[in-house]
């Protein structure tokens, strides 16, 4: 298989990804097309006999990334976000799970996000998720622990009851 055709193969992955990372399908559209473009014109700078999936993820993540910046945001947490306006098949109880998931899946921070979505839902190995996030193992795995257990929260007791942060107590210095 030449290498247009196993960029081509990997295509559904990379829209899932930047549709879970983005929420919205034209702009996950618009990603994985820049990845594919970006991946094809720099053909040269992949390694032979490495992952090329995992090469593709970090170049759709650097756009996402870009791409962000110059949206100025970091997250999508506004009210008019897409999954905010998403409705539940009629009847389906796992509709309902499936977008309380997605809900609970977008206020987790970006960091945690990712990282769950590489490892959980695209099935990345640590190592690989390192690689294309650019973190060390630790990272990952300790990013992945805590977005699990955010979402656990989420999910168990919802937003509103999320445990607030504690902050150290202070100490009354009092000069002499």
């Amino acid at each position: 298989m030449n290498f247009e055709a196993e960029v081509i193969s990997w295509l559904p992955q990379l829209r899932r990804y930047a549709r879970a990372l983005t929420g919205d399908s034209a702009w996950a559209d618009d990603l994985v097309q820049d990845t594919a473009e970006r991946a094809l014109a720099r053909w040269t700078a992949f390694r032979p006999n490495s992952n090329l999936r995992a090469w593709l993820l970090t170049i759709l993540r650097h756009l996402y990334i870009d791409q962000l910046r110059g949206r100025r945001e970091i997250t999508v947490d506004d009210d008019s976000a897409p999954w905010r306006n998403l409705e539940a098949p009629q009847g389906e109880v796992d509709g309902l799970v499936l977008r309380d998931l997605q809900r609970a899946l977008y206020c987790l921070p970006l960091e945690q996000r990712e990282v769950l979505l590489l490892v959980g839902v695209e099935e990345l190995s640590y190592q690989e998720a390192s690689r294309a996030l650019g973190v060390p193992v630790g990272t990952v795995m300790s990013r992945l622990s805590r977005a699990r257990e955010h979402l656990r929260v989420l999910l168990t007791e919802g937003p509103a009851q999320e445990p607030a942060r504690k902050t150290p107590p202070l100490k009354v210095v009092r000069n002499p």
